[in-house]
């Protein structure tokens, strides 16, 4: 596809979605917000595409919207603009049937923050920051923090990072069980693809299901989830990869998953 604000790069199974507007810090205008539901939509239905790396080009990961791109309109809805632009990223990134890791090279602030919280994986620098900035012009948390925050974090240090928007640096993310991994700038690919690798040979339809039952897990009771991975064990027990796990367990090899 082509794209004017976003790089769409195919590695094999592994895809990379690259925020591309650098001289802004890859703020969020119009046709950014578009073009990543766009890019979204064309991964979650490209069957050869496994896994999916979202970053940002330039210093930055993603600065949230762009505010001198709306200055000069006088009545806003911010109600559509979210409905309309960012929830259908979010939702999109957390209905993805692959895994999606970021990573997080640099700020990652408002909507931007938003963002990599949305991922299922995070790998920071350790030069990189995430805020929370929408109390520091008097707005409230949206694109998914406050349902993603409290999870990973508890209900008091969310409070504080969504009323404070204190900066959270690379290292601090790791230990308070926001980012899976923390690394220098200079390391920071070989990390990312270490793991992406990783997921780009496993049985990608299981971990899909995963995904599901783990987003679930979070609004449902305990009989309502035992029921839902019988119901997913099924899908998962028929599949090509079962099949192929079974297989080399049995000959003591290697799996060899296909994704199917």
């Amino acid at each position: 596809m082509e794209f004017k604000t976003v790089l769409y790069q195919k590695e094999g199974t592994i895809l990379r979605i690259t925020l591309n507007r650098p001289e802004v810090y890859n703020a969020f205008d119009d046709t950014l917000s578009y073009e990543l539901q766009d890019a979204l939509k064309e991964a979650a239905k490209d069957p050869d595409v496994r896994v999916i790396i979202l970053s940002g080009s330039g210093k930055a990961f993603c600065s949230g919207q762009d505010l001198k791109a709306i200055s000069g309109i006088e009545k806003r809805s911010f109600i559509d603009s979210i409905n309309k632009r960012y929830n259908p990223i979010i939702r999109a990134m957390r209905n993805m049937p692959k895994p999606i890791i970021c990573r997080l090279n640099g700020v990652a602030a408002g909507a931007g923050c938003s963002l990599a919280l949305a991922c299922d994986l995070i790998i920071a620098s350790e030069t990189a920051v995430l805020v929370e900035a929408f109390v520091n012009i008097g707005l409230v948390l949206d694109s998914g923090s406050s349902y993603f925050l409290p999870r990973l974090v508890g209900s008091t240090r969310a409070f504080e990072i969504a009323t404070m928007a204190p900066k959270i640096t690379g290292q601090q993310a790791f230990d308070w069980g926001i980012a899976n991994r923390v690394t220098t700038p200079e390391n920071l690919d070989n990390v990312v693809n270490e793991i992406a690798n990783y997921y780009s040979n496993a049985p990608t339809k299981a971990i899909g299901l995963m995904k599901k039952m783990l987003n679930k897990s979070t609004s449902s009771d305990m009989e309502t989830i035992l029921e839902y991975e019988a119901y997913c064990q099924e899908i998962a027990g028929n599949s090509e990869d079962n099949k192929e796990g079974v297989a080399a367990f049995i000959g003591k090899r290697k799996a060899e998953f296909k994704g199917k």
